[in-house]
């Protein structure tokens, strides 16, 4: 995924300081003037590009996702370790940490998407959804998992799990003081979760003793 900086068409500075601003603010408080004034444009050139600012939506909510088919690619990637490796724990969180810059706009904006209750969102989710499904069936396909009794369940299991990480990541920094999108909440994150996952709630992380 390439940024701002490194994509300097016309067209990409306005999606990328789209998503930025949409993420800090939320895209009904962002106005085609605004995004123009920080993309060092004029109005008219973003409407020229995008045809209104629901066009200029839709290409950053793609933009977005094409960012997260790339992030759940890389959880099945040759090479990649087992979904039961304790050094790479297999989540969409744990991805979006190795894939996304620090300061990556795109877990802010997908925060505020999902919790809008348009019909984008929905769209979006459905899309995440079915995205949680092709990588459950190809990690079954190559032995890092299994499907489960219930397939379905067992996707919308996983992608609510990760996504609640991205829903509520100011609560849970709060809690635990640390960020759980940084290197250092992962750190903590990544082994508790990944044990619930292979053991249930009985089970004891890697490393520990069970009391």
């Amino acid at each position: 995924m390439r940024s701002a900086s490194e994509d300097r068409t016309t067209r990409a500075v306005l999606r990328d300081e789209s998503l930025r601003l949409f993420a800090e603010m939320g895209p009904d408080n962002v106005s085609v003037r605004r995004i123009a004034t920080a993309a060092g444009v004029s109005p008219g050139l973003v409407l020229h590009h995008f045809g209104s600012k629901d066009g200029l939506r839709e290409e950053v909510d793609q933009y977005v996702l094409d960012a997260f088919d790339q992030i759940l690619g890389s959880i099945t990637a040759d090479g990649a370790p087992g979904f039961t490796d304790p050094a790479a724990y297999g989540s969409l969180t744990e991805a979006m940490l190795k894939h996304l810059p620090a300061d990556s706009p795109i877990p802010s904006y997908l925060s505020r998407l999902l919790l809008s209750g348009s019909d984008s969102a929905r769209r979006f989710f459905a899309r995440l959804y079915e995205l949680s499904r092709a990588t459950l069936d190809a990690m079954a396909g190559a032995g890092l998992a299994a499907l489960g009794p219930d397939p379905a369940v067992r996707a919308a299991i996983l992608i609510a799990n990760d996504l609640a990480v991205l829903l509520l990541r100011d609560h849970l920094t709060d809690v635990l003081d640390t960020d759980p999108l940084s290197a250092e909440g992962m750190a903590r994150w990544g082994p508790e979760a990944l044990a619930i996952y292979s053991g249930g709630l009985t089970a004891t992380p890697e490393g520990d003793v069970a009391p």
